[in-house]
């Protein structure tokens, strides 16, 4: 193999089976449970890098279902993220997340930016309760209820939630442990398909746990829940801030 060859077959790691296909990477009946809450504005200002900005301290805590992306499988996930705008663009920025799949652990991680690390979140419906949870090993670190369907939440407004764009941290380090890319990702959902949204009252726990430090950014007051099932394509990335240049 010549460097010519190495180069037109480097997608991503191992060279000679990647761990997942090119994009873009549809989602088909992916469900989410997001609660929304209030946290302490020092914690706010501790996990919000610049130069995003953010206007009030809440949080979101998503438990996520996929049913079937392309190139990644099955798969359930949790994530963290804080509402924040940048040069006046609403978005969100992802603070940390979870999944139980190697190959979207790594693609996530390589080509977008994602803070994803192994756990073991599920998302399911229990009776008359949506729940969500999430273990770190065998420790539960978050747990979430939400009334299973209580009200019908305008398709518009579930819409606008998945359109905004999502902002990420990426950090890829040198051979000598420096860091060789530090930077800002924005990221977008296309062609989105809304199937069912609805609301009704939320619950949230946090635990600590050493190495998933969702409790970072504590609970101070939940303030909605939303249930929403929608299919949509997961774009590559752009960088949108370098912080090494």
């Amino acid at each position: 193999m010549n460097a010519a060859d190495v180069t037109r077959d480097a997608f991503a790691m191992p060279l000679a089976s990647p761990s997942y296909p090119p994009g873009p990477y549809r989602f088909v009946d992916r469900e989410h449970l997001i609660v929304s809450y209030r946290t302490d504005i020092e914690a706010i200002e501790e996990a919000v890098p610049e130069p995003l900005e953010w206007a009030e301290p809440l949080v979101r805590l998503e438990f996520m279902r996929m049913a079937g992306g392309t190139g990644f499988g099955r798969y359930s996930g949790a994530a963290q993220t804080v509402p924040v705008s940048l040069n006046g663009q609403a978005g969100s920025y992802t603070h940390s997340m979870f999944l139980d799949v190697h190959a979207p652990i790594s693609g996530g991680r390589e080509l977008w930016g994602f803070p994803q690390k192994l756990a073991a979140p599920s998302l399911e419906v229990a009776h008359d309760v949506l729940i969500g949870a999430l273990d770190y090993g065998p420790e539960r670190v978050a747990s979430a209820s939400m009334g299973y369907k209580h009200a019908s939440m305008e398709a518009d407004l579930a819409l606008a939630m998945l359109s905004e764009p999502g902002f990420l941290l990426k950090i890829i380090p040198h051979v000598d442990g420096t860091p060789r890319i530090c930077e800002l990702v924005r990221f977008f959902r296309r062609d989105i398909v809304v199937k069912g949204a609805w609301c009704a009252p939320a619950s949230l726990e946090l635990h600590p746990h050493a190495l998933s430090r969702l409790d970072a950014l504590p609970v101070r007051g939940v303030v909605s829940g939303v249930h929403i099932l929608a299919d949509f394509t997961l774009d590559l990335g752009e960088v949108v801030h370098d912080y090494l240049a």
